[in-house]
C-alpha cells in the first residue's frame, strides 16, 4: 500500500496542526513547506514529492492554489472556509485546496479521510 502524500503551504509558515491531523490517518503523510510565504512554493514541493494533494493557506486561500494551477496544471478550488468545502472539492477531483487560515487537526483528519474515501489504497 502506497502512502498518500499531502503537502501543506501556509503564508505565515504554519500548518503543523493540520499536518498532525493528516498524520493521524493511517496511510497518510503530511509535508509542511517551511518558512514564510510557503503557500507560493506549494506547487513546486508537490511536483518534487509527486504528492497526491496540496493544501494552501493564506488570507483568501487563493494565492498558492492558483500558483500551483498556473505552473503545474493542478486542478484547484480556493476561497474555502470549512472542512465540508474541502471534502466536496476532493469529491469533485481537485488536487489543490485553498483555504483561509485554518490550521486545525480536524481539517487535516477530514481532508485525509475524504481523499482516502475517493482514492482507496
Amino acid at each position: 500500500m502506497s502512502e498518500v502524500v499531502i503537502v501543506i503551504g501556509d503564508r505565515m509558515g504554519k500548518g503543523q496542526k493540520v499536518a498532525a491531523g493528516i498524520d493521524s490517518v493511517a496511510g497518510c503523510r503530511a509535508i509542511v513547506v517551511p518558512g514564510m510565504a510557503a503557500d507560493m512554493k506549494l506547487g513546486d514541493v508537490m511536483h518534487k514529492e509527486n504528492a497526491d494533494l496540496g493544501i494552501s493557506f493564506c488570507g483568501s486561500g487563493g494565492a498558492g492554489a492558483l500558483t500551483a494551477k498556473n505552473k503545474y496544471g493542478y486542478s484547484e478550488r480556493h476561497g474555502m472556509r470549512s472542512p465540508e468545502e474541502g471534502e466536496t472539492a476532493i469529491a469533485d477531483g481537485c488536487k489543490v485546496l485553498g483555504f483561509g487560515f485554518m490550521d486545525t487537526e480536524e481539517l487535516g483528519r477530514r481532508i485525509a479521510t475524504a481523499y482516502l474515501k475517493k482514492n482507496p489504497r
